[in-house]
């Protein structure tokens, strides 16, 4: 799904997301059977709708990049209010939710996407960390989503480190030689996970080597500008 938006944050331009396209599908990623679509389109507008729903979540990710996380989530919101389809697949609007420490509404959204979508691991991951927050780990450990196989290793091993329990330190260690995404991904999930266990000093140096490390200074992806965005909420700028 190639899209035309672009948008620059800490001085990059924006190309990819998470490895995947900017382009927010408005439907389904299953979509609606045609009769369906048809009548709702009939009624809400239809394509007008779905280009101005589609404008609003452009603008969310921009104003989350740029570090407004309010200022996205009412962005998110507006989409939703346009296009109500579109709720269960707004895992940009999940993020934001959790950094306004909205960790119930937060939950809500990552579980709305992975029964749409049940082979992401990430928003598994994030609504732990959203339930950690409100029930503690061992509860969020309980309710964890499990998810279908991730082809990243990195995110295999992230996981499986979430979900039973293990060491963030290993977790970095192994993949500290490997390509800068997976350094990035594998630096980013050990400072959330030390946060989850509400080990400050120990997410912060994670944290700010994945936000300062080469890809996520270079890359377009989301999660690198969410990591600057965490250390920005945090007001973390040095070790």
């Amino acid at each position: 799904m190639n899209s035309p938006n672009t948008a620059h944050v800490f001085g990059n331009t924006v190309s990819r997301i998470r490895d995947r396209p900017i382009s927010v599908p408005i439907l389904s990623r299953r979509p609606l059977l045609p009769s369906v679509s048809g009548i709702w389109d009939a009624l809400t507008g239809g394509n007008d709708a779905r280009q101005e729903a589609l404008a609003a979540v452009r603008r969310g990710m921009m104003l989350f990049r740029e570090g407004d996380v309010s200022g996205s989530v009412a962005e998110f919101d507006k989409a939703i209010e346009l296009d109500p389809r579109q709720k269960a697949y707004l895992w940009q609007r999940g993020l934001s939710l959790y950094y306004l420490d909205r960790f119930e509404e937060g939950a809500e959204q990552f579980r709305l996407d992975v029964a749409q979508n049940p082979n992401d691991t990430e928003e598994s991951i994030w609504c732990f960390l959203c339930e950690a927050q409100l029930y503690g780990v061992d509860e969020a450990r309980r309710r964890f989503l499990e998810v279908g196989r991730d082809p990243r290793p990195v995110m295999r091993e992230a996981y499986n480190m979430f979900k039973d329990g293990g060491d963030p330190e290993k977790l970095v260690a192994a993949f500290s030689s490997s390509q800068e995404s997976e350094y990035f991904y594998a630096s980013l999930y050990a400072g959330l996970y030390y946060e989850s266990q509400s080990k400050t000093d120990a997410a912060k140096v994670h944290l700010l080597a994945a936000s300062q490390s080469p890809y996520g200074q270079r890359s377009g992806d989301y999660m690198a500008s969410l990591a600057k965005v965490h250390c920005l909420c945090r007001n973390w700028s040095s070790i």
